[in-house]
Parts: structure tokens; C-alpha cells; sequence
């Protein structure tokens, strides 16, 4: 903020009289009359080393907008010098009046310009994870799912989807981290594939990940989170970025970085959910990239029945094989 000069190195803008004992000029106080907003002609020359909105502050720094001396409380900063507050109060009126931003999302995903689904499952997710908090009501235990729930005796099939919307506890960055990628890969493939498309994605790469958690993975370690189906979104991302000519040098390192991990011994991460999703996710994506021709939606429709079949199948395991 420029600075007043001293009085050393420049005059006041009016110079300041003396008070003589026959001088007509009083220099005390301004008449009844006066207003703090008046004119500096019509308040004395010494009235204008003073702030117009207290006359007993000498000040000798001026209101870059309309000129009136101003004390260093009346003061507010501007791009250039300071401003009087009934100046600031003009400025605040006439400027045009922002929304903030997340109104502006809402208002966009409500007229049907944003990722509905995304938003919509991300939502979803948070409900539930804060139901999980509630003591006695037991949602992680009802939703979850281990290879177990897919054999005769205790079959409860729903549970192969169900285990996305619950996550881990203990560790909030759990579902704050696959929130926050599906918040990325969502925007992205939900804008290039359309709602119905992605959230078929989605649902499907979850699938793939619980048939991957039943064939790879002890049936009765059970498993919650939905990184399945974000590594199945990340398969799809991969696989029509190639087939487009797109860079994927970035998201290869990322998906390898994140398989290493699950491996990891003592991490105790569901690799089995991430591998399956991610192939899954992979074919869907393959799918979508090779079927995209308006004349060829009805076969992209039979590929994708065909393998929701498939892994409807695969997920009958232990009553083809039971278990041991």
C-alpha cells in the first residue's frame, strides 16, 4: 500500500493558517451545519488536513477515488493508494456479484452438464462410510464380501457389489484415496462415455474385482473398498488413451506402482480385487473403444451381456468346485 509522504519532503495539499486573535477564520470547529462529507472548500482550508469522518484525527492522506483526507482507520487498501469506506461502500455495490463455486457445480450437475454419476456414487460412498461409524448397527459386516458368500449353504451374491460402497475404518485415507481417484477417472470417462456407460463400467470392473477376490483369494478373508472398480476405470482409461493415440506413459507407472504395493507383504491390500478390476475394466474399456459407431451400439450392448455372463459363471465357483 503507497505510503503517506512525510511532511518534510511535501507540503500538505492546503496550507495551514494561523489563528490570529483578529483573524475572522476560526480554526476550532466547523459550523453546526456542516456536513462530514461536505466539500473541502465549503469546510475551511484546515479542515482538510483532517478525516472527514473524524475531525479530530489530522491526517494529510487522500481518498484516490474522491479526494476526501482520510485517517489510517478509514483507510482501505485499493490497487492504487487507499479508498474512503463510503467509496468502498459504491464499489461493493456496483461490483457484479460472484457465485461460489461449489453452488456453480451443483446448479451445473442439476441442469445436466456435470459427472452426475460420479458425484452421485462418491456421495453415496461418504453416506455409507459414516453409517459404518455408528456403533451396533453393523453395516460393514452386512456389506462386505469374501469368497465364502459365493458358496451353496451361504450364498449372498449381492455382497460381490455391495463391498464398494464399504471401506475400511480404521484408515480413513482408505476411502478418501479411492474417492478422490474416482473423482479424477470419473470426470474424464464419464464426460467421453456418457452416464449409462460409465456407470455400466463401474459396476461391471466391481464385479470383476469380487470374481477376482473368489478365485485368487482364501474365501474367508473378506474385503471392502471399492479399488476394483477404480482400477477398472483406470484399465478402461488405459485401453481407449492407447487406441486413441493418447499419452498413457504417466498412467502405466501409476497402475504399476499401485500393483507392486498390493503385493507387498504386511500391506494388507486386496491385489486379487485390484488385478481382476483392472482386467476387467480393461475389456469393458476395449469394448467401448471397438463398438463406438452409432451402427454398432447394438452389438457393444450383446459384448457387454456376454461378459456379465461370463463372470456371472465364473462367480459360481465353489458350487463347481467346493470347497476344500
Amino acid at each position: 500500500m503507497p505510503r503517506a509522504r512525510p511532511w518534510s519532503t511535501s507540503s500538505p495539499p492546503w496550507p495551514p493558517t494561523v489563528a490570529t486573535g483578529r483573524s475572522k477564520t476560526s480554526c476550532s470547529r466547523a459550523s453546526p451545519s456542516s456536513r462530514p462529507d461536505t466539500a473541502v472548500s465549503e469546510a475551511g482550508p484546515e479542515r482538510a488536513n483532517t478525516c472527514y469522518r473524524h475531525p479530530d484525527r489530522q491526517s494529510f492522506v487522500l481518498c484516490q477515488r474522491c479526494g476526501r483526507t482520510i485517517c489510517h482507520e478509514c483507510q482501505t487498501p485499493a490497487p492504487v493508494g487507499v479508498i474512503c469506506p463510503e467509496c468502498m461502500r459504491e464499489q461493493r455495490a456496483s461490483a457484479p456479484r460472484t457465485k461460489p463455486v461449489a453452488l456453480t457445480r451443483l446448479r451445473s450437475v442439476a441442469r445436466g452438464g456435470g459427472p452426475i454419476v460420479t458425484y452421485s456414487i462418491i456421495a453415496v460412498t461418504f453416506a455409507v462410510f459414516l453409517l459404518q461409524l455408528i456403533p451396533g448397527l453393523g453395516v460393514t459386516s452386512e456389506l462386505l464380501y469374501a469368497g465364502g458368500y459365493s458358496a451353496p449353504g451361504s450364498f449372498e451374491p449381492w455382497r460381490m457389489l455391495t463391498t464398494m460402497l464399504v471401506h475400511s475404518t480404521g484408515l480413513i485415507f482408505h476411502v478418501l484415496l479411492n474417492m478422490y481417484t474416482l473423482w479424477i477417472f470419473g470426470q474424464l470417462l464419464e464426460g467421453l462415455l456418457g452416464r449409462s456407460r460409465f456407470l455400466a463400467l463401474y459396476l461391471i470392473a466391481g464385479l470383476g474385482g469380487s470374481i477376482g477376490v473368489l478365485w485368487l483369494s482364501s474365501p474367508f478373508v473378506p474385503v471392502v473398498g471399492a479399488s476394483g472398480a477404480i482400477f477398472g476405470l483406470m484399465g478402461a482409461f488405459l485401453v481407449i488413451q492407447r487406441r486413441l493415440g493418447g499419452q498413457t506413459t504417466q498412467l502405466l507407472v501409476l497402475l504399476g506402482i499401485n500393483l507392486v504395493i498390493g503385493f507387498l507383504p504386511g500391506v494388507n491390500i486386496a491385489w486379487q480385487a485390484h488385478l481382476g478390476g483392472l482386467l476387467v475394466g480393461a475389456i469393458v474399456g476395449w469394448i467401448y473403444i471397438e463398438t463406438r459407431k452409432r451402427s454398432q451400439q447394438a452389438l457393444q450392448v450383446w459384448l457387454l451381456a456376454a461378459l456379465v455372463v461370463v463372470l456371472l459363471l465364473l462367480s459360481l465357483r465353489y458350487f463347481m468346485l467346493p470347497i476344500g
